[in-house]
């Protein structure tokens, strides 16, 4: 059974950072791609961030490109996202998803992910 936990959400100023854990287990980390999405009071679940199962492929969305930086660590089963230049707009739950799909593509659609986190709250005072 696959668990993702993560961890490293809290109260940041707007223009601070805060780097997101999401650690995998019971099953092989490499084998998935893995994700970010976040989902704030009353709005849809949204696409973050994605990145491929050995980390040469990376894709954001466009509200946090150049800010934010999505990278895996396969040998500690964990993908972070680092967050820096914060905007309150990005205060949200952020959920990390993992993907067992085999070939690359761009999967925005949070019903294409196959395993969910119980998400961390980001809080950004302004």
């Amino acid at each position: 059974q696959v668990q993702l936990v993560e961890s490293g959400g809290g109260l940041v100023q707007a223009g601070g950072s805060l780097r997101l854990s999401c650690v995998l287990s019971g099953r092989t980390f490499s084998s998935y791609v893995m994700n970010w999405f976040r989902q704030a009071p009353g709005k849809e679940r949204e696409f973050v961030a994605t990145i491929s199962w050995s980390g040469s492929r990376l894709y954001y969305a466009d509200s946090v490109k150049g800010r934010f930086t999505i990278s895996r660590d396969n040998a500690k089963n964990t993908v972070y996202l680092q967050m820096n230049s914060l905007k309150s707009e990005d205060a949200a739950v952020y959920y990390c998803a993992a993907d067992r799909r085999r070939t690359w593509s761009i999967t925005q659609d949070p019903t294409g992910m196959d395993y969910w986190g119980k998400g961390t709250l980001v809080t950004v005072s302004s």
